[in-house]
């Protein structure tokens, strides 16, 4: 037949329409007809139920047909209910006839003017009893349950309303009080159950302009209560209307915080950062505290007294020089942004400073702590804590502080001339800023103002405090950029004398200097995160990531970088063979830098064969290292590479050339400022060679007493197995409570040598190790500190590889059993929110840049995806959703198993951790539905209680999106999780399907 134009259909559709229409309407009008013919001749409820059903045409339901309402319709008719017509409802609903949210609607049209609520006790009776049922039907007549509840809230609060304006009129009746009261009880029987309040919380998504109705009714409430003068029944409809009131704020209500003072995680994770990540941006750091504030539900004063203490420990421990700067630098420029940061978060009810005020209180009691503190820090630890929040913290406690400060103190002859750090990190901060701007200016005529305020610089520990500042402060990288850029000016060669020669040279070597001390210090990614403006390479960047060794990274020393052209080869060295001085005019410090390596392997050779002596290579290392610092860097750069491709017998002249060029030469001919560069020289080439000499027992110069050569250097003990290393520090660790700065530098040497599946699988069995509760739960809140170093990585091997492993062997489930399951459940929760919230921004810490991820297998072929799904979700979406599924593995799912809301939001599935997410909660739901019950199925409901805990209102968002929405339905055969907040927590509310899944699960409690 040919197709039908779309005007003719139009005609059709609604022909049709009206058809039906009229049908449902004679069956109303019959239904009442039956109705009034049953209470004509008596009809016991029955034999009026059997002769109904007769007439009832096939494939009907009573709740198309309204019979809940035509009942009540009937019942209604008269000065009083009829008990007849009553009885053939509570019959229908005994028979479950009509469904629970039919019945609901149609009590909450009785009547529309308020006169008439409340003047059947049937009809009260009906709604209390139908408050305490329960729906077993499908998700649409569950959802059709929330808004009749809603209905019927609206209809209540409306007629309480409505009688308390009646009662303030003059002569108001006394039965007006009666029926309010009434109304009030009905009321507080609705709302009194959590699962009533839940259910109203889901039709409020649904339907917002009902929920509008429910407000303006509460707005007139409100405003008629104060005329009550039966204070009982004013205070039970003041408790009705705030639990009203609580229904949007169902999941911001959590329990109440542990009873501890003392919290590991929050102190292991400022060491961490202290210790490793000063140049980190400060926003991840203050997300990732509030995250653990949230999770672990830490009390604010408590929290802040925490970051206090962890800092002041960091400094006391801290060995003296760099490290010292760095945490002084961390803990009084860093921490009060931080602080200052967290003020923004919500705090609740009290403000955040008070909190502040309070910690502040508690920290001048830990005498201790302070003691210390002080005597590292020359006794002005107090002061300057208090530099940032003086305004809001009490005048009682800088009262207190300030006794503390100017109490008698020991001083001696060593310590009464030297400034104490905090004061000069402090002074160093607008320092920067200033230098920033010197550096930036135009110099081009006149350079030797500039050398000036570099050679300023370089005395002393000018350089480490101004690096620190600028670290602590978020302009490291702007303070690298400035110097690589005057890197790149001594390149502009025009004609120039002996004096402005000297002039550039210094420029380079000095910010050379530098810019190789910040990489050892901060690391490479200060340098290498931000291109360069203009879009070319600097000098520095090339030469920084081919020829400078660092932790980590394997250089070649056959590498095409290393070997320029031979002509300049030739001409260097023969200018460093020959015993006059160096000459400087019209010299290319970046091409003798990239020629020098080539002329040390010329000159090595010649030694190795005889050609040259010990003296004349003597001499050609003095040349190097005579009047530019750089050249002797970059030769000892490429002699690393060389010594470490050699045997240990061979190593012997190349590392004799390495002390020659470390030992500073003391001559008149030397460059300006030859001193302080030789010393930032001797420290960059010793972190350099630290682990070449290692391996052969050598040391570059003799320990200092009670100071080690490098700091956190070579903390591995010798000849003990790497797994033997781990337990044994773990377990003192877990002995003191907290993780101190060494430990920390060391289990990062056991993950960059173990790899990360080794470092997290070996915890984890530590922690399963555990009987105890109380140390069960220290395990998982050091151990979440300790997966910090490497957080992304150790949450993907420990939720796609140790715990599928776990949970689909037998032989293992024993393993899972409490107090070690339910701990290893919180800190898979716990790890599994931090990297959710974090991964999708860009924040890699310089710690996470130096390993690499061989360890790590490919996750897109570990758990493949389905490139079919999205064209199978429309087909999903409108099939039935009530039909059981037996779902044996994740690899036997069906697309109508493994829905879940991160597909409805379309969620990248080829993320590595959305990934191994999504099919974790397939393998959850799969031991959910195996029929059998053990410690796994003790470790989901763990798994799943900890994610409700942590999860804020709302699944979107939240690793809980992952969860397929059948598995609703198995966790609610778990006692435990068998409540109406669990399962608000574990659906997406946002969604219609989300919230047809979590009403049918309410329901059905």
């Amino acid at each position: 037949y040919p197709p039908l134009k779309f005007q003719t259909f139009l005609q059709f559709f609604f022909i049709i329409k009206r058809l039906i229409f009229q049908f449902c309407k004679m069956k109303v009008v019959n239904l009442k007809q039956a109705i009034l013919q049953a209470w004509k001749e008596r009809w016991s409820d029955y034999q009026w139920a059997i002769n109904i059903k007769k007439n009832c045409p096939k494939g009907a339901t009573w709740d198309y047909l309204n019979l809940a309402e035509a009942l009540l319709e009937q019942a209604m008719i008269g000065p009083s209910p009829n008990p007849l017509i009553l009885s053939y409802l509570k019959y229908a609903i005994s028979s479950q006839m009509v469904s629970c949210s039919s019945v609901l609607t149609a009590v909450s049209k009785v009547g529309n003017h308020p006169s008439n609520h409340f003047h059947s006790a049937e009809v009260i009776v009906l709604q209390q009893r139908f408050t305490r049922s329960a729906c077993l039907g499908k998700a649409e007549e569950c959802i059709g349950l929330c808004r009749a509840l809603l209905g019927i809230l609206v209809w209540l609060l409306q007629g309480c309303a409505w009688y308390c304006e009646k009662l303030r009129e003059p002569g108001a009746l006394p039965t007006g009080e009666v029926s309010l009261r009434a109304c009030q009880e009905r009321l507080e029987i609705l709302l009194q159950r959590t699962k009533n309040r839940a259910l109203v919380h889901i039709a409020r998504l649904e339907e917002q302009a009902s929920w509008t109705n429910v407000e303006q009714a509460l707005i007139r409430l409100a405003e008629n209560l104060s005329s009550l003068t039966n204070q009982m029944l004013r205070s039970k409809l003041e408790e009705c209307v705030s639990l009203v009131k609580s229904i949007p704020q169902m999941l911001c209500i959590h329990c109440d915080p542990p009873v501890q003072t003392s919290f590991p995680s929050v102190h292991a994770f400022i060491m961490l950062e202290g210790t490793m990540n000063l140049t980190g941006e400060t926003q991840p750091l203050v997300e990732q505290l509030m995250m653990i504030k949230r999770m672990q539900r830490i009390p604010a004063p408590l929290f802040v007294l925490e970051i206090w203490k962890a800092c002041f420990t960091g400094l006391i421990e801290s060995p003296e020089g760099t490290e010292e700067l760095k945490w002084t630098a961390f803990t009084f420029l860093k921490i009060p942004q931080v602080l200052l940061r967290l003020k923004k978060y919500p705090q609740g009810e009290k403000d955040f400073m008070e909190d502040v005020n309070m910690a502040f209180e508690y920290l001048l009691k830990l005498t201790p702590l302070l003691d210390k503190a002080d005597q590292r820090c020359k006794y002005v630890t107090v002061r300057h804590t208090i530099i940032g929040p003086r305004k809001t913290i009490s005048m009682c406690s800088v009262g207190l502080a300030e006794d503390r400060e100017y109490a008698p103190k020991l001083k001696t002859a060593e310590n009464a001339n030297i400034q104490p750090n905090p004061g000069l990190i402090l002074r160093a901060e607008p320092t920067v800023t200033n230098i920033l701007k010197t550096v930036d200016a135009d110099h081009s005529k006149s350079p030797e103002g500039l050398l000036g305020v570099l050679g300023h610089m370089l005395s002393g520990k000018s350089l480490d405090l101004l690096l620190a500042a600028a670290a602590a402060t978020g302009k490291l990288k702007s303070f690298a950029r400035k110097f690589i850029k005057l890197n790149e000016f001594p390149k502009h060669i025009s004609g120039e004398g002996s004096k402005s020669a000297s002039v550039r040279a210094l420029l380079f070597d000095i910010s050379f200097l530098m810019l190789c001390h910040v990489v050892q210090t901060y690391g490479s990614e200060v340098i290498l995160s931000e291109p360069s403006p203009s879009g070319e390479t600097p000098f520095f960047e090339t030469w920084l990531q081919m020829c400078m060794p660092e932790e980590g990274k394997t250089l070649n020393p056959d590498h095409p970088c290393f070997r320029p052209e031979s002509g300049k080869v030739e001409s260097l060295v023969a200018l460093l063979n020959t015993s006059s001085e160096m000459k400087l005019v019209q010299m290319k410090w970046h091409e003798i830098c990239l020629s020098t390596p080539a002329a040390i392997l010329e000159v090595l050779n010649a030694w190795e064969n005889g050609v040259l002596s010990v003296e004349a290579v003597q001499k050609i290392t003095d040349n190097i290292k005579g009047k530019v610092c750089s050249m002797a860097i970059c030769a000892v750069a490429w002699l690393v590479a060389h010594v470490r491709m050699l045997g240990l017998d061979e190593r012997e002249k190349p590392q004799t050339m390495i002390r020659q060029l470390m030992t500073p030469l003391y001559g008149e001919n030397t460059l300006q400022f030859y001193n302080e560069r030789v010393v930032i020289m001797s420290s960059i080439l010793e972190h350099m060679c630290a682990d070449v000499f290692q391996q052969t027992g050598v040391s570059l110069r003799p320990a200092l007493e009670g100071q080690e050569p490098i700091p956190y250097r070579s903390l591995l003990p010798p000849r003990q197995p790497i797994r033997q290393a781990l337990q044994t520090h773990f377990r003192q660790v877990l002995a003191k409570g907290w993780v101190d700065s060494r430990t920390l530098h060391l289990l990062e040497s056991l993950l960059h040598m173990g790899g990360v599946f080794w470092f997290t699988n070996n915890l984890v069995k530590e922690l399963l190790k555990e009987t105890r509760k109380e140390w069960a739960f220290r395990v998982v809140e050091l151990l979440y500190s300790i997966f910090c170093l490497d957080l992304q990585q150790a949450t993907l091997t420990l939720l796609g590889h140790i715990l599928p492993n776990l949970l689909t062997d037998p032989a293992h489930w024993h393993k899972l059993a409490d107090p070690p399951g339910r701990a290893l459940a919180k800190l898979s929760v716990w790890c599994a929110l931090s990297s959710f919230s974090s991964h999708h921004k860009v924040h890699t810490s310089a710690r996470q840049r130096k390993r690499q991820r061989e360890d790590i297998e490919d996750y897109s072929s570990l758990f493949p995806l389905d490139d079919t799904q999205p064209s199978k979700l429309m087909r999903l979406l409108s099939s039935n959703e009530d039909e059981p599924v037996v779902l044996s593995s994740p690899g036997d799912r069906t697309m109508s198993s493994s829905l879940s809301a991160s597909q409805l939001h379309t969620v990248n599935m080829r993320d590595p951790l959305n990934r191994v997410l999504a099919n974790l909660f397939l393998l959850i739901s799969s031991i959910l539905g195996s029929k059998t019950a053990g410690p796994q199925t003790q470790f989901v409901q763990s798994f799943v209680e900890e994610c409700v805990e942590c999860s804020e209102q709302g699944s979107r968002g939240s690793i809980l999106q992952f969860m397929p929405f059948t598995m609703v339905s198995e966790l609610m055969k778990l006692h435990a999780l068998a409540k109406p907040k669990v399962v608000l927590s574990i659906t997406d509310l946002t969604l219609p399907l989300g919230r047809r899944v979590a009403a049918k699960a309410i329901a059905a409690l």
